[in-house]
């Protein structure tokens, strides 16, 4: 009987509700070694502990800061290097703030563009020079369908979920034939402990949900899904809709 060797899984942003439900939905089709990145050891180790409840074995946690852009060469190389490779790399770091826009303090909003676009941006060019070198691989971005048309109200948000997610479409076409896939997951308002205290949009969904739809679009080799996939045909009329009226509406 031949056993399969487990799924190598990078989870930046390791204690990320929906990377980690990402995480067990994975661990549903088969044995998962995870491997979690963040700013909290004490979090990560429970993080990790609920994974291994869950059914992942062979776990670790290490360091990671998305605000520290000079220290995420070597913590993922570590991160590979330790672990011979990743077979997917799950992007889930994110910090929500600045709702208020201008009115929202200066440093709140440029933290948000800091950790949403400039963080994330270093951390997924890293990781795809990674997956390149190893010629295989998937790295999912949790990005926002805020990247779509952002509103007035989380305009500094919406710019950095924008500016990650054609980052990652446009390095995504860069690398066809390569064997490293990019899916970009495009969430509507998720219930987590980030945006709680916050009126739900309409449409909101779960971290489970979310998971659930990324893992089937993973077998089915998509390269962009929108959660619920509703929101794509909402989408699609609201980025024509002309400003002075997309402006007005209660979203």
């Amino acid at each position: 009987m031949t056993v399969s060797a487990p799924t190598r899984v990078l989870l930046l942003g390791g204690t990320s509700e929906i990377g980690l439900a990402i995480v067990r939905r994975l661990g549903l089709q088969g044995s998962v070694r995870p491997v979690l990145l963040g700013r909290d050891p004490e979090a990560l180790g429970a993080a990790l502990a609920e994974l291994e409840r869950s059914g992942c074995s062979g776990g670790e946690v290490g360091p990671l800061d998305a605000e520290d852009l000079d220290g995420h060469e070597a913590a993922l190389a570590h991160a590979f290097d330790a672990t011979g490779g990743f077979d997917v790399v799950v992007l889930a770091v994110g910090v929500l703030g600045a709702q208020a826009a201008l009115d929202a303090p200066i440093e709140q909003a440029l933290e948000v563009m800091r950790v949403n676009f400039i963080g994330c941006g270093s951390l997924l060019l890293h990781a795809l020079h990674r997956l390149r070198e190893q010629r295989h691989g998937t790295l999912v971005v949790l990005s926002s369908v805020a990247a779509e048309r952002p509103r007035s109200g989380n305009a500094i948000y919406g710019a950095a979920k924008a500016g990650l997610d054609s980052l990652a479409q446009g390095l995504a076409d860069a690398l066809a034939g390569s064997g490293v896939r990019v899916l970009v997951v495009r969430a509507g308002f998720v219930r987590t402990r980030m945006t709680a205290g916050l009126k739900p949009a309409p449409m909101a969904t779960t971290p489970e949900a979310v998971a659930q739809a990324t893992v089937a679009a993973l077998d089915r080799r998509a390269h962009t899904i929108w959660v619920p996939s509703r929101l794509r045909y909402l989408f699609a009329v609201l980025r024509h809709l002309p400003r002075w009226l997309y402006r007005r509406l209660p979203l």
